[in-house]
C-alpha cells in the first residue's frame, strides 16, 4: 500500500520512515512538510495538492503536532483516505470524536496510535496481571525535555500538553495492562511561570476495587532517564522498566516476551494499521487522553520557576 507521511520532523525521521522502509506492506510514496523531506520520495509542501494529485495514495500518516492535526485529518478523510494519527490523536477529545464520526461517514479506517503500548514487554505485563488482585500501582516517568524536545515551543503552548506529552505514553501502557478501567481522582500540576503547560505533574486515580494508583511525571530530570511502572499484587510485584522494554517479576529480570514477531514499536503500529485498512475498522481508544484532559481540568496548578530552552 502506498502511504503519505505528513510532518517530516524528528519523530517521523527517527521512527516512521524506518518502520515504513522495513515493511513489505507499505511504500512511502509522498511526504508533506514545510521544510523536511525524505531522499528519493516525492515531496509536497501543500497537503491539498498532494491529495488532489496522488489519488493512488490511499493512506495518510500524520506526524504533526496535535493542534493543527485535526484539519489535516479531516481533509484526508473527506478525500476518502485512511488516516493514522501520531499520539496524542488530537488537541481535544471533541476533535477525536468528530474525526471518528467523519471516518464512519466516509467509511475509512482511522487509527489513534499509542506507540508505547507496542513496547516489547507490555503484552507480557498485561497477561501477568490479568488473574491477579492489584494492591498498588505507581508510575514514575521522568525525563529531560531539553534532550527529547529541543527548541519545540509548541509543547509549551495550549494544546501542546507539556509533560503530558511523554506522560500520556505511560498512561497508554497503564490503560492497556490493567484489566479494569480507572479514573482520575486528583492532580497537582507544576507550570513554569513563563509557560502555558505543566513541566511536572502528580496524579492519583480511583480504582474500582480500591487499589492505590498514582503517577509522577517530571520533565526536569537530567542524567539517567526514568520510565517505570510498578504494580504490587497479591501474587508478587511486577515492574516495567525503560518504557516497557524490560520487565521484572519480584526483582528478577523475566524472559516473557510478546507473541508479536515484529521488532519495534513503530513497525508494530504500521502492521496494526495495515490490518485496520484490510478489515475496514477504526481504532480510537481515547482512555489515555481522557486521563490527561481530566488532569488539566481537575489539577491544582502551582507556579514554578520559568523554563527557558
Amino acid at each position: 500500500m502506498k502511504i503519505a507521511l505528513v510532518g517530516i520532523g524528528k519523530i517521523a525521521l527517527d521512527q516512521h520512515v524506518p518502520a515504513i522502509a522495513a515493511s513489505s506492506v507499505w511504500e512511502l510514496a509522498a511526504t508533506v512538510s514545510r521544510q523536511g523531506a525524505v531522499e528519493g520520495v516525492e515531496a509536497y509542501t501543500d497537503f491539498a495538492k498532494m491529495l488532489e494529485e496522488r489519488s493512488d495514495i490511499r493512506v495518510v500518516s500524520l506526524c504533526l503536532p496535535p493542534v493543527p492535526r485535526f484539519e489535516y485529518a479531516a481533509a484526508a478523510i473527506r478525500a476518502g483516505r485512511h488516516v493514522m494519527l501520531e499520539k496524542p490523536p488530537g488537541a481535544t477529545l471533541a476533535e477525536c470524536h468528530a474525526l471518528t464520526a467523519l471516518a464512519q461517514e466516509h467509511r475509512v479506517s482511522l487509527y489513534a496510535t499509542w506507540h508505547s503500548r507496542e513496547a516489547d514487554k507490555v503484552a507480557a505485563a498485561k497477561a501477568w496481571l490479568a488473574d491477579k488482585t492489584l494492591r498498588r500501582l505507581k508510575v514514575t516517568w521522568k525525563e529531560d525535555v531539553r534532550r527529547w524536545h529541543p527548541g519545540q515551543d509548541w509543547i509549551w503552548e495550549p494544546g501542546g500538553m507539556g509533560v503530558f506529552d511523554p506522560g500520556i505514553n505511560a498512561l497508554s501502557i497503564v490503560t492497556e495492562i490493567l484489566p479494569v478501567n480507572i479514573h482520575l481522582a486528583s492532580a497537582t500540576l507544576e507550570v513554569p511561570s513563563n509557560r502555558q503547560t505543566p513541566i511536572g505533574a502528580e496524579l492519583h486515580f480511583a480504582h474500582p476495587h480500591g487499589a492505590e494508583i498514582s503517577a509522577v511525571f517530571d520533565w526536569r530530570q537530567t542524567g539517567e532517564q526514568t520510565w517505570m511502572i510498578e504494580a504490587e499484587t497479591d501474587k508478587g510485584t511486577l515492574v516495567l522498566l525503560d518504557g516497557g522494554a524490560r520487565i521484572q517479576i519480584d526483582g528478577v529480570e523475566d524472559a516473557l516476551v510478546s507473541d508479536n514477531p515484529l521488532a519495534g514499536e513503530y513497525p508494530r503500529l504500521y502492521a496494526n494499521m495495515a490490518k485496520l485498512v484490510a478489515q475496514g475498522e477504526i481504532d480510537m481508544d481515547l482512555r489515555p487522553m481522557v486521563h490527561v484532559s481530566d488532569a488539566l481540568a481537575l489539577g491544582r496548578r502551582i507556579s514554578v520557576e520559568p523554563f527557558n530552552d
